[in-house]
């Protein structure tokens, strides 16, 4: 597993968006990039574009490493359809996606930890794999135990995001269903997300 070892709001500042929403996003206070010349604006090159699509999407999923993230996309390559819708639909199974949309914890950094503690069941089951590939109909709930943790108290209680209509959930019992994997227009992102780009990133 990948640890991201640096501040996660400087991905937002290197790539000039609010990447999750957050009021605490340090790009609310200064709409530029970190560093030296971060005032200085360039054009950025086909490249660049292509780039940044990727370094966006897979920052916004918790930073996911580069050779995890080319076996997503060469899966959504092989499944029949449209390959950036595929590929969004591959990232929104992953399980530290959907307890981060089922509100359960407050970032995906934290859904990837709160996975990794033991924190969350999978059709009754224990499951300590954020990259766990969640199927149409599973049932997704935290842990009896668990329930009354203030990370999750905070992130139930937080009006920064909604839950999509690809998943149920009951925030009383913090337990929720995953209906079915989403096109790109039913996720939620906070910013626009480019996953032809992405596409076209690594079809070069």
């Amino acid at each position: 597993m990948s640890k991201r070892q640096e501040s996660k709001y400087k991905i937002d500042r290197r790539l000039g968006v609010n990447l999750w929403g957050r009021s605490k996003s340090p790009l609310n206070r200064r709409e530029y990039g970190p560093g030296q010349h971060g005032q200085r604006r360039k054009k950025p090159s086909d490249y660049g574009l292509q780039l940044m699509a990727k370094q966006k999407l897979k920052g916004y999923y918790g930073n996911i490493g580069e050779k995890q993230f080319r076996k997503i996309y060469q899966e959504a390559v092989r499944r029949k359809g449209d390959t950036g819708e595929n590929l969004i639909g591959l990232l929104e199974r992953r399980l530290d996606a959907v307890v981060y949309r089922m509100k359960f914890v407050p970032t995906p950094f934290a859904a990837r930890q709160f996975i990794n503690h033991g924190h969350i069941l999978v059709n009754g089951k224990r499951v300590n794999i954020p990259s766990y590939r969640v199927k149409d109909g599973d049932v997704i709930e935290v842990k009896n135990k668990s329930k009354q943790l203030a990370l999750v108290l905070e992130a139930i209680a937080s009006g920064e995001r909604d839950i999509p209509e690809y998943l149920t959930v009951d925030t009383g019992a913090l337990k929720g269903s995953f209906l079915r994997a989403p096109q790109l227009a039913d996720v939620p992102y906070p910013v626009q997300m480019e996953p032809n780009l992405v596409v076209e990133f690594y079809s070069r």
